[in-house]
C-alpha cells in the first residue's frame, strides 16, 4: 500500500522499518520539527526523520498539521492509508477521511485502558502485570477509535519504563504489519471501545518524579521503575537532589516517620515509607555519576538519623 507514515520518537522507528521491510511504499514521513537540545541548543532531528532520510523517504515537518495548506500538501501524495505512531499532534477530520483505508494508529496500551500520553510509563507506575499494544482506526477523539488488533506483553517484576518501551515498540511494529495485511485483505474486524472502561493518563513532567515518602513502599518502587530512564524519581538528601534508579520493597517496618533512614548497611539504605520499608539499591547524588548503593556509601556518610525529602 501507499502509506503516509506519521511518527516522531524512537518508539515509532521500529514500525516504520517494519512497514518498509514488508514491502509497503512509504510515500512521505511526517514528523515534528527539529528541536534544540543540549547546552549548545543545537537543533536535533526526530528519530523518525533520521530513519526516513536513511531510506530516501521525503520528510515533512509541519508545526501544525491541521493548517489548510498542510492538509492539501498531504493530499497530493494520494495515500491508501495513513499510519500514525506517537506523532504528537491531533489529526483533523480532513486528514482522517483522506485515505481510502483511513488512518490507523499503533497505541502502546491495551485500550481502552491508558488513553492519552505516556501509556508505557503509566502501566509500570500503576503496577500492571500485563500491558500491550492496540491498533485502531482513528477518529477525532483521543485514542477513542475502533480497535482492530491487540497483543499482550507480560511485564517483568523489575520492568522499567525504558525496557517496556523497547518491548512494546517491537510488538507494535509486528502488529501494525499484521493489521495492514488484514485491512488490505478485507478481513480486519473493527471493535468499538467500551468508553466506560477508559482510563485517561496525562503527560509526565520532571516534577512528577519527586517522591512522596508518605506513600506505600510498593507505590514508590513502581514509580522509580516507571520513571527510569526519564525523568527519574528523586528526593532530597542534605539539600541536594538524590535520584533513585533502583529499589526493592523490603520486609519490616521501623516505626519511624516517612522519609527517615531506618537502617544503613554495607550495600544498601533502608528508608521508612508510609507503609513498609524501601531498600535503595542504585542512586545518583546531584553532581555525581549513577552508582550502586555500596559504592555510594563508600564515599558518602549516611546515618540512620538522616531524613530524605524536603
Amino acid at each position: 500500500m501507499r502509506i503516509i507514515f506519521m511518527g516522531t520518537p524512537d518508539f515509532s522507528v521500529g514500525t516504520l522499518e517494519a512497514l518498509i521491510g514488508a514491502g509497503h511504499e512509504i510515500v512521505l514521513a511526517v514528523t515534528q520539527p527539529d528541536k534544540p537540545k543540549g547546552r549548545g541548543k543545537s537543533l536535533q532531528a526526530p528519530p523518525v526523520k533520521e530513519a526516513a532520510l536513511a531510506h530516501g523517504i521525503e520528510v515533512f515537518q509541519p508545526r501544525r498539521i491541521r493548517e489548510a495548506q498542510n492538509v492539501e500538501y498531504l493530499r497530493k501524495f494520494q495515500p491508501d492509508i495513513i499510519v500514525v505512531v506517537a506523532f504528537g499532534q491531533i489529526l483533523p477530520r480532513e486528514i482522517l477521511e483522506m485515505p481510502p483505508y483511513g488512518c490507523v494508529n499503533v497505541h502502546a496500551s491495551l485500550l481502552p485502558k491508558y488513553r492519552g500520553a505516556a501509556p508505557i510509563q503509566w502501566a509500570v507506575i500503576e503496577g500492571e502485570k500485563v500491558s500491550g499494544v492496540t491498533t485502531m482506526r482513528m477518529d477525532e477523539g483521543l485514542d477513542t477509535g475502533d480497535m482492530i488488533m491487540k497483543e499482550e506483553v507480560v511485564l517483568d517484576p523489575k520492568e522499567t519504563g525504558g525496557s517496556l518501551f523497547e518491548k512494546l515498540s517491537r510488538t507494535g511494529a509486528a502488529l501494525c504489519v499484521k493489521t495492514l495485511a488484514a485491512i488490505e485483505a478485507g478481513t480486519a474486524v473493527y471493535t468499538p471501545q467500551d468508553h466506560s472502561q477508559a482510563t485517561k493518563v496525562g503527560l509526565i513532567h520532571k516534577q512528577f518524579g519527586l517522591i512522596d515518602w508518605k506513600k506505600p513502599a510498593r507505590e514508590i518502587e513502581c514509580l522509580i521503575r516507571g520513571l527510569n530512564p526519564w525523568p527519574s524519581a528523586y528526593t532530597k538528601l542534605h539539600g541536594k537532589t538524590l535520584k533513585i534508579w533502583d529499589a526493592d520493597v523490603a520486609d519490616g517496618d521501623s516505626q519511624k516517620e516517612a522519609g527517615a533512614v531506618a537502617e544503613v548497611t554495607r550495600d544498601a539504605v533502608f528508608v521508612q515509607t508510609g507503609e513498609g520499608l524501601l531498600k535503595l539499591k542504585e542512586v545518583q547524588l546531584e553532581g555525581k555519576r549513577r552508582m550502586a548503593c555500596d559504592a555510594f556509601l563508600r564515599g558518602y556518610s549516611l546515618k540512620d538519623t538522616d531524613q530524605l525529602g524536603e
